[in-house]
């Protein structure tokens, strides 16, 4: 009983504690986390922002936040601190690096994990930041850029009661759905990725099936505009073969994303003795787009492999 009213106090004085303090950091200002911080400036918190690159820095101060170039700055101060960076490694390097967030946190801080991860890192790094009285939520999201600049991003989360309670009024901010998944940490990176399997299986799909439409001789816009309204289609062939048509190539989501997130998909399914030739499949053909020097630009960049391995001709931006 005394445990259990210790811990009904300490989630009363985290939700007042982030319910009361509207500074947040944001570390990683890509294309995700940019708009995150977006989002949250939008709604009235006081957003500091870490990047390592200093063009991403000025980006976001003239939205008007605070830009600071060590994730401790980010973090000093903050109720909640959202990590949007791009892999387990750079996630320990913005907590306990050196300038890192860890140290600089107060007992009762959430530090909001959104990197696409195995399953098995969160509890581990839930546990080192324990230690220090740090709360964390795994966290990771999807809905691209766009979603991300519009405060609409879908959240994975999973994490104990208090770390939900202190994120809540930030969440709010930056996300449209908020799933809870578990009380623990690590079912949200489980969740992540199979989202990410099917994300990287249905864009080599959707270019494989371009590309043989080009094969075959067909309008590639018809081609769009008949699968679209037919039972074929699919959220990725729908976002992304518009890139195709175009002939632009700018990353909105890179290449490089998927040979490390497939690549995740595979060594988790591995440790699990559990087949998963399909998305194999598709990771060699994002591996195929790397090699052939494509790894940064945007993911559906695989119909070019078909185009150098068959010879056919797509559009090209003027």
């Amino acid at each position: 009983m005394v445990a259990k009213a210790a811990a009904r106090g300490l989630g009363g004085t985290i939700r007042r504690m982030a319910q009361n303090n509207k500074r947040v950091g944001v570390i990683g200002l890509g294309s995700m986390g940019i708009g995150i911080a977006q989002s949250l400036l939008r709604e009235g918190f006081d957003v500091a922002g870490a990047d390592v690159v200093e063009a991403q820095r000025e980006r976001f101060r003239q939205a008007g936040g605070r830009a600071v170039a060590q994730p401790r700055e980010a973090a000093e101060g903050a109720s909640a601190v959202f990590s949007v960076v791009v892999n387990a490694a750079q996630n320990d390097a913005v907590l306990f690096g050196e300038g890192g967030s860890a140290e600089a946190m107060a007992p009762g801080t959430v530090f909001v994990s959104c990197c696409t991860v195995d399953p098995a890192y969160p509890p581990k790094t839930a546990a080192r930041l324990a230690e220090r009285g740090v709360l964390y939520l795994d966290a990771p999201i999807s809905g691209g850029a766009v979603k991300a600049a519009a405060g609409r991003l879908t959240v994975m989360g999973a994490g104990a009661p208090e770390a939900f309670a202190a994120a809540e009024p930030a969440l709010a901010a930056v996300a449209e759905k908020v799933f809870r998944i578990a009380d623990r940490p690590g079912p949200g990176s489980a969740v992540k990725l199979i989202n990410q399997l099917l994300a990287g299986v249905h864009i080599a799909a959707a270019s494989e099936a371009m590309a043989l439409a080009a094969k075959l001789g067909l309008d590639l816009p018809t081609v769009y505009e008949v699968i679209t309204a037919s039972a074929g289609n699919s959220w990725m062939f729908e976002n992304r073969v518009p890139h195709i048509l175009e002939g632009d190539y700018q990353p909105r989501s890179a290449v490089n994303i998927f040979t490390k997130d497939l690549g995740i998909v595979v060594d988790s399914a591995r440790a699990n003795q559990f087949p998963v030739p399909i998305a194999g499949a598709a990771m060699q053909m994002f591996l195929m787009a790397a090699a052939a020097g494509m790894g940064r630009d945007d993911d559906a960049s695989v119909v070019r492999v078909y185009q150098k391995l068959a010879g056919i001709e797509l559009p090209t931006q003027d």
